[in-house]
């Protein structure tokens, strides 16, 4: 029988560093790679800290040495940034054979023409609702597009293929034991406007009415002007709604630290308007938690459960209304839920299952 050939890959992504809270999660893809591919490269804007295989090198293009610059010394370091870029894909060009770039089409635009050129197969990541002039020109130069569900990319393409998310189903796993004393809620993102805290807010003050004992962990940081703005907003609200001492903000968690405060949780609620597969959802599922969302992408995911599950954007007492139900399910009930959707996980968003997909179509297409 003939040795299968193994790809040699380039990896385009924005951070290295398992301690980034967004995308510390990469790190587990690039090292899923590794098992898979004779060699991977991987050019990222921020490396920070890692620990990947000894087939994996990695090129930063350096902000981590530059993260605080602003101005006139900011716009001179982004074009360091390009210079090294091209450096990078240039020298390295002999060590890959496919390019995948995880989120950011910009790197499409950049190194598009020379890959095309070289003969290279290329490939986009990416999984969100907005459609802008960059991956309009993005998906002229790629071979192949990988999303996570249909609302996940909403530019029309023959190239895209439908893969689910990558989640580590032996990091995120329930927790033999949790506390039933009280019901613990949580939720996960940056604190801004798009994610919807203050109609979390509301249904908890309905909740409280309702003589329910709880408790709400909210995980993530502002990080825009705006951002900080909403989050001064948020804490008001919960001092009006007297939600002050149910509701704890614990800041930025690294995502190998997410897991535990996961399983310390009965609920996790997600409002983001993002309009695309919300990865926090399925961690949560993983983790054996019930989820509740007014996501639509996760609909037809959630089959049977979807009325239970979620609830129209903006609506509090809606939203109140299934957690109260959620907080009364039997034991059996409940565990035959969660049951329920971490199978739907381990199936269809299982980073062991993803990684050969993605790779399988390389091989199909040459």
């Amino acid at each position: 029988m003939q040795k299968e050939k193994k790809v040699k890959l380039l990896i385009i992504t924005q951070a290295i560093d398992t301690n980034n809270p967004i995308l510390g999660f990469f790190c587990r893809w690039v090292e899923e790679f590794a098992k898979h591919c004779e060699s991977i490269t991987v050019i990222c804007l921020f490396e920070g800290e890692h620990n990947l295989p000894a087939n994996v090198k990695v090129l930063s293009l350096g902000k981590e040495l530059n993260a605080d610059l602003r101005g006139p010394a900011r716009g001179l370091t982004q074009i360091k940034y390009l210079t090294r870029f091209y450096k990078y894909i240039w020298n390295e060009r002999k060590n890959y054979d496919v390019v995948f770039v995880h989120m950011n089409p910009i790197y499409v635009v950049l190194g598009g023409v020379l890959w095309r050129m070289w003969k290279k197969k290329i490939s986009l990541w990416y999984t969100h609702k907005s459609v802008d002039l960059k991956l309009r020109v993005a998906e002229k130069f790629v071979h192949i597009i990988f999303t996570a569900s249909k609302e996940s990319f909403r530019l029309p393409s023959k190239k895209v293929f439908i893969m689910g998310h990558g989640i580590d189903c032996d990091q995120f796993k329930p927790n033999a034991y949790r506390d039933n004393s009280i019901l613990h809620i949580i939720t996960v993102g940056r604190i801004t406007p798009i994610k919807n805290y203050e109609t979390l807010i509301e249904a908890l003050a309905i909740v409280a009415r309702n003589s329910i004992p709880f408790t709400l962990e909210i995980i993530g940081v502002s990080v825009t002007k705006e951002d900080e703005a909403y989050n001064i907003n948020t804490h008001t609200l919960i001092q009006e709604k007297n939600l002050t001492s149910r509701v704890v903000f614990t800041g930025k968690v690294s995502h190998d630290k997410l897991p535990e405060h996961l399983n310390k949780a009965d609920i996790f609620v997600n409002l983001s308007e993002t309009g695309s597969l919300d990865k926090a959802i399925l961690e949560a599922m993983a983790c054996g938690l019930m989820v509740v969302t007014s996501n639509e992408a996760c609909k037809e995911m959630f089959g049977g459960d979807k009325e239970i599950l979620t609830f129209p954007q903006r609506d509090a007492q809606a939203l109140a209304d299934r957690l109260k139900k959620l907080s009364v399910l039997g034991d059996d009930t409940r565990h035959a839920l969660t049951k329920r959707l971490r199978h739907v996980i381990v199936e269809e968003h299982n980073i062991k299952i993803l990684i050969p997909r993605i790779l399988s179509h390389y091989e199909a297409s040459q």
